[in-house]
């Protein structure tokens, strides 16, 4: 790019160096034709051409001595402002596909959670009801085995009862038949079997 500008700068002085040799060699072919009307006039008509020649002639070599560097400068800064400004739209185009792509993965990520929450919805459901039915057959068997223990205890305490009112029955009867003479004779024959035995 430098270079092209170099190449460019050189070729318009050249050209303005052509123009003003023109124009220098115009001003003194009609410097000749009027040499001929007035030699004061013409020598002030020459001076101003060479004044002018040599005004153009600095402007032309200031052209030629500065141009170059500094448009080469110029040309350096647009070309690396280029050059960044290539770099910034390469990289946002890159974060523009990165988001068009999370954008669309965006999309498949929210039904797959979707699918996920109704997987564990239905999992979690699934989980309660086994623990219903858990917790259900444990009460069942809770409630047989407290009504077992109660049957049991009522046997318990029925035949307590019963026994009770055996001995007491019993013992009401023993009262009745139970008389002194009975009970004499209950003494002696416990003393007849005492005598039988060996000692």
């Amino acid at each position: 790019m430098n270079f092209k500008l170099t190449k460019m700068a050189t070729r318009y002085a050249k050209m303005g160096i052509s123009l003003l040799c023109s124009g220098f060699f115009l001003a003194l072919s009609a410097h000749a034709e009027e040499a001929g009307s007035g030699s004061q006039q013409s020598a002030e008509n020459l001076f101003k051409w060479i004044n002018f020649a040599l005004v153009a002639g600095v402007i032309v070599w200031l052209c030629l001595k500065k141009g170059p560097a500094f448009f080469g400068r110029r040309a350096d800064v647009i070309s690396a402002d280029i050059q960044k400004s290539t770099e910034v739209k390469k990289q946002a185009d890159e974060q523009l596909r990165d988001a068009e792509t999370k954008l669309q993965n965006l999309e498949k990520e929210i039904a797959d959670l979707r699918a996920g929450a109704q997987r564990e919805s239905a999992a979690e459901g699934d989980r309660i009801r086994n623990l219903t039915l858990t917790d259900e057959q444990k009460i069942a068997e809770a409630g047989k085995a407290e009504v077992n223990a109660a049957e049991r205890a009522a046997r318990l305490e029925l035949k307590a009862l019963a026994a009770n009112l055996a001995v007491n029955g019993a013992e009401s009867l023993l009262v009745k038949q139970l008389t002194p003479a009975a009970q004499e004779a209950l003494i002696n024959n416990f003393v007849k079997t005492l005598d039988g035995r060996p000692n």
